[in-house]
């Protein structure tokens, strides 16, 4: 995949969201973990301060006495980070071991008295302590004693459970990373199963395995899906136009074409053989061009129309061997057919009858005595006894126009109209000398592996090569 891709975009994308996603909320799950914790926290320093409001006293004395101490043994450990401390206008102060020689700095302004105020404070080490205060008024000897109680916990304990907690999540956002990935990444595939699924079929349809693109499509294909069909249906009727118009051309030429030869042999009859000759070849030549473009216009659309056409081999095979057994080259040649009655060719009958009876025709032109058709399973082959063709010279023999026999007449578009036929239906052509005969054979099969034409013909089908002979290249 590439970055044209859009499955590989998809999946980059729903990725990327996933990261974003899961990081934004591994951050905010830390902080609201730490405010929970602070909160947890808070509440147990306000236990512990009401605990230790409830122990103040004043003695015989008046001095400011705690009754009963808080029992949390970290109260009495220097520096564990867990302290409490009680302040007033004279120079007496009650604090907890554990603050050693430190006193907390409280902020200048009381808060509210009776209430309970919460704040951060720099602690022991310059380290960040939570403190919760409260301002209690004491009275002793008529006079009141107004008194500043704190507790407070040093809220790296809170940095250190956040930070594991961040840790523990950091693994489990991973493995939900993980899950959603390829629960994207399935989601991606099948999304765009329906878009597979639509080039297989406009594959088929160039591939001539269909006609147009299935409806049972989802909501959001269908549109696309019409519009295509519809493309489909303007352009096989703009096909079919056009192979009416080369039709009509076609038999406008006919008329014409007859009065020539009629008057070719109104000149013969004068005399003037040499004119009514070459009157003859023109317009020979101009009815053979005439029947190519014909087979052309048959053509635009074959592959679209092949899973409707079928034609039986056999037969038409004996109807060209008849037709051509009675013009002057073919009442000298002796045809084999070896065609089974029941072969099958997925082909419009037009264009194999076209496609056949130029190779039928070269080999008769070129032939001594003997002109074979073979036909099974596997394919059909035309041969002939004739002289063949160099392997050198092989790939001219397509080429349009070109003849390497220029003795006899023609246009020199034979196997090139063959070779069109061929391409159009997705087929082959090889050609090769006869084992037998020992002049050319030409054998034309389906294309097989890597052409999405030759995959759209049917197993059950027979999807075999039509092959052909002839050493001539009309």
């Amino acid at each position: 995949m590439n970055w044209r891709s859009l499955r590989l975009r998809l999946i980059v994308g729903g990725i990327a969201a996933i990261i974003l996603a899961l990081g934004i909320s591994g951050v905010g799950l830390a902080m609201l973990f730490e405010r929970h914790v602070s909160r947890t926290v808070a509440q147990d320093l306000t236990v512990v301060l009401n605990h230790l409001i409830g122990a103040i006293d004043l003695d015989s004395e008046g001095h400011v006495v705690l009754a009963a101490p808080p029992s949390d043994p970290r109260f009495s450990e220097p520096l564990s980070g867990l302290y409490w401390q009680v302040t007033g206008d004279r120079a007496d102060m009650l604090r907890s071991r554990s603050l050693w020689d430190v006193v907390l700095q409280l902020a200048p302004d009381l808060p509210p008295s009776g209430t309970v105020h919460e704040h951060i404070i720099a602690g022991p080490s310059n380290g960040r302590v939570l403190v919760v205060e409260r301002v209690i008024q004491l009275t002793g000897g008529g006079q009141a004693l107004p008194l500043r109680v704190v507790v407070g916990a040093d809220l790296s304990r809170i940095a250190a459970a956040t930070r594991a907690f961040s840790w523990d999540l950091a693994g489990a956002l991973a493995i939900l990373a993980v899950v959603l990935t390829i629960g994207t990444t399935t989601q991606i595939a099948l999304g765009l199963r329906p878009l597979a699924a639509l080039r297989r079929a406009i594959a088929e349809i160039r591939a001539g395995a269909r006609v147009r693109l299935p409806n049972t499509v989802p909501a959001e294909v269908r549109p696309l899906t019409e519009e295509v069909n519809a493309l489909l249906d303007a352009q096989e009727q703009e096909m079919q136009r056009s192979r009416d118009r080369a039709a009509d051309l076609a038999h406008g030429f006919k008329t014409p074409l007859t009065v020539l030869l009629s008057d070719a042999e109104r000149v013969r009859a004068h005399g003037e053989v040499s004119i009514a000759h070459d009157i003859e070849s023109v317009v020979e030549t101009m009815r053979r061009h005439v029947e190519r473009e014909l087979a052309r216009a048959r053509l635009r659309g074959a592959s679209r129309r092949r899973i409707a056409a079928q034609t039986a081999v056999a037969p038409l095979v004996r109807t060209l061997v008849e037709a051509i057994g009675r013009t002057p080259d073919g009442k000298r040649i002796s045809f084999d057919q070896v065609v089974p009655d029941s072969l099958l060719l997925h082909i419009d009958r037009a264009d194999l009858a076209e496609m056949l009876g130029n190779l039928l025709e070269n080999a008769v032109r070129f032939a001594r005595s003997r002109v074979r058709i073979k036909a099974d399973q596997t394919g059909i082959i035309v041969e002939d006894d004739g002289p063949g063709i160099s392997p050198e010279k092989e790939p001219l023999a397509l080429e349009r126009g070109v003849r390497l026999d220029q003795r006899g007449s023609g246009a020199g578009l034979g196997l090139a109209i063959v070779h069109e036929v061929l391409d159009a239906y997705g087929w082959k052509l090889r050609m090769g000398r006869s084992v037998d005969l020992g002049g050319l054979s030409v054998e034309i099969r389906p294309r097989r592996s890597g052409s999405s034409r030759a995959a759209a013909w049917p197993d059950s089908s027979l999807t075999h090569a039509v092959s052909g002979a002839t050493a001539g290249t009309d």
